[in-house]
């Protein structure tokens, strides 16, 4: 919150003033709206229980009671708590005919059986009501709308007066979105509730992963040891058993992003049409892409961080001095392995490579990165370059585990390395868009995708609606 000396200021005086607009709640919402339609030119006044306790209030403004500000403004936003509302059903007369815009929300999801602001709407039945600025935050307000949501979503069933609630959004720098009538408040109000909606998938598919790795990877590396030659190595819990599961699930989840438009493919390819509505799960799998991608970065960093400190572990410094010493106790030599030495620069190179493209793939989807790209612009970055940064990390792994797989020693209780595990999930995507890239099956996929069906499902495919997927690349 900016201080009361700053943040309730005009930041221009002299403006050409506009119409009055009357706010009814001195909260702190109200008083940083009330400052924003001031900067944009408004008369702004306040309709309080107590018209003389002004102090807070943004200078330029007036106060008045309830029926006196009403009586001043054709839109009055209701910037109090439904708790509060009751008092409204005296002001009855004096708010015949106006616009009440109601920016309230609610604790908890279905608190009440009827939405705020048709609640609202009930008790001031002679009055046009909007749901409207209730997902614009009191900060968003204070700082222009630079660091925060832009939006305003209204929905009303007055054509006219949710018009004049967004030529009032529009002048405060504001875009709006028209949710439909009343009925829609419901939803509307519930917005502001939701917590990540988009990346709890992600997170419960990350946090699966990572817990199946970790203690997969536990029972093979630490437990084993312990159970078959009696050592205990749980110190590399924290570093080396870490930075194991890290890029592992990093690399499915890069490949989990990549496996939708495979199956959509296949998928049109099978009914021969595009007019036929994929799966609800597909079509969540392929809404939340963007924050797989961004989940899978996120493990990419930490693996990165890890890496970087293997040289200053305690344990690799041993490791290192006590070759070292052994070497010159027995007055031997190892010699250099030209093989080892291109596998191992060949890892490194590939990984910062996939690593790097990996980073250009997150900043593109940032919105002020992505707002400034076409969309044959974006699709480059993201489905070819994303394969590509895809295949870069397959093949990083790959050589990881070099020859590892014709070791008896590596299947661990029969099990094997987790490498390998992570790589089923990219080698599917990869043949998968490699089949799919063959020119028979590329341009048939092509032209389904431009409105092509194969004669025995045209007429039956009409009735089912529906279109190419609107995020499929």
């Amino acid at each position: 919150m900016l201080p009361e000396s700053v943040a309730m200021t005009p930041l221009a005086t002299g403006e050409r003033k506009q119409c009055t607009v009357c706010i009814f709640g001195t909260g702190d919402f109200g008083r940083s709206l009330g400052l924003r339609l001031l900067q944009a030119g408004y008369e702004v006044v306040f309709g309080s229980r107590d018209p003389k306790n002004r102090a807070l209030l943004p200078k330029g403004s007036k106060v008045m009671t309830h029926t006196e500000a009403a009586r001043t403004a054709q839109v009055i936003f209701i910037a109090v708590e439904r708790d509060h509302y009751e008092f409204l059903t005296s002001l009855t007369p004096a708010l015949e005919g106006k616009v009440l815009v109601d920016i309230s929300n609610n604790l908890k999801r279905g608190q009440f059986p009827q939405s705020n602001a048709e609640y609202l709407s009930s008790l001031v039945p002679g009055a046009s009501v909007v749901k409207g600025f209730n997902t614009v935050s009191a900060w968003a307000l204070q700082s222009g709308a630079l660091d925060a949501s832009r939006q305003v979503l209204l929905c009303g069933d007055d054509p006219q007066a949710k018009q004049a609630v967004v030529n009032i959004a529009h002048s405060l720098g504001l875009t709006a979105q028209d949710r439909g009538s009343l009925r829609a408040a419901g939803e509307v109000e519930d917005i502001p509730l939701q917590l990540f909606p988009l990346w709890r998938l992600p997170l419960w598919i990350a946090t699966g992963l990572i817990a199946f790795f970790f203690f997969y990877l536990l029972i093979r590396d630490v437990i084993y040891a312990y159970a078959t030659d009696g050592k205990d190595i749980s110190f590399r819990i924290m570093i080396s058993l870490a930075n194991k599961v890290f890029p592992i699930v990093s690399l499915i989840m890069l490949a989990l992003c990549y496996l939708p438009s495979v199956l959509a493919a296949i998928l049109q390819l099978y009914h021969g049409t595009k007019y036929r509505r994929f799966p609800d799960w597909l079509d969540r799998w392929m809404l939340c892409r963007k924050q797989l991608g961004l989940v899978a970065l996120a493990l990419a960093f930490l693996h990165v961080l890890y890496t970087l400190v293997i040289p200053i572990r305690y344990y690799v410094r041993y490791r290192i001095a006590a070759g070292t010493i052994a070497q010159i106790k027995e007055n031997t030599t190892k010699p250099f392995d030209n093989t080892m030495a291109w596998r191992t620069d060949s890892y490194y190179a590939l990984g910062m490579l996939g690593f790097g493209l990996y980073v250009l793939l997150g900043i593109t989807s940032l919105p002020s990165v992505s707002n400034v790209l076409n969309w044959r612009e974006f699709r480059f970055i993201q489905s070819k370059l994303g394969h590509v940064t895809l295949l870069f990390c397959t093949a990083h792994t790959f050589l990881y585990g070099w020859n590892k797989f014709l070791r008896a020693s590596s299947y661990k209780w029969w099990t094997p390395p987790g490498y390998m595990l992570s790589l089923v999930v990219p080698c599917v995507v990869l043949v998968s868009r490699l089949i799919l890239i063959v020119p028979c099956v590329d341009n048939t996929v092509t032209r389904i995708r431009q409105g092509w069906e194969r004669p025995e499902v045209k007429g039956g495919s009409q009735s089912n609606g529906g279109a190419q997927h609107p995020l499929m690349p």
